[in-house]
């Protein structure tokens, strides 16, 4: 039987036209991100829908980007921000799949996949990446949900954890969403207006 460690986990878009696979996910973590700008992102793309929960809940997969690997698509990637300095929110360009959200700051060594990307059932991934138990940003749900603030707290030192020996060996810079030379996003972002972001944040 293969252990957790040597198995990877298949990524792609709606249509297949991106494609790639996450190596290591004993490193990865699960939760649910109720905030207004995930759901702003969700809408952007039009993807609402498939994207949120019942009670507006984007569930990402919380990871290294040098883990992440694409083997074909690349091209149809494409990256926006919903302000100047905030998450690069990537998706593809082919059938407006969401990706992923980085931080801007290139030395931060941390992805979280959004799960519309990541194929397989429940069971599946909670195999891989084991369960979903955290859930942040419960201000922002449409409807009352549980907040998890153990849970949350040893995700966020399990992130810390990961990201000091990333940041001391150089190997954050292994980031397929980055160029390696200048580490700046290789699809320029596109920064939304501040209207545009009150507008899909449902604020006027």
């Amino acid at each position: 039987m293969l252990r957790r460690v040597d198995l990877v986990h298949p990524l792609r878009c709606a249509c297949g036209a991106v494609q790639g696979h996450i190596e290591s996910p004993q490193v990865a973590g699960r939760a649910v991100c109720y905030c207004r700008d995930c759901q702003a992102f969700a809408r952007f793309l039009e993807r609402a829908d498939t994207v949120l929960d019942a009670r507006g809940g984007t569930e990402v997969v919380a990871t290294r980007p040098r883990h992440v690997h694409f083997t074909q698509g690349v091209e149809q990637l494409r990256c926006m921000s919903l302000k100047p300095g905030g998450l690069l929110r990537w998706y593809t360009a082919c059938c407006h799949t969401p990706i992923g959200n980085l931080p801007a700051d290139p030395r931060v060594p941390y992805v979280g996949l959004v799960r519309t990307c990541l194929p397989g059932s429940k069971a599946e991934l909670d195999a891989m990446f084991g369960p979903c138990e955290v859930a942040v940003n419960t201000q922002g749900a449409s409807a009352p949900v549980r907040a998890t603030p153990v849970a949350t707290l040893f995700a966020v030192l399990k992130i810390l954890r990961a990201a000091i020996p990333e940041r001391l060996s150089g190997r954050y810079r292994q980031n397929p969403f980055r160029r390696a030379d200048t580490g700046a996003p290789i699809v320029a972002p596109l920064v939304l207006s501040a209207e545009q972001r009150r507008t899909l944040r449902g604020e006027g």
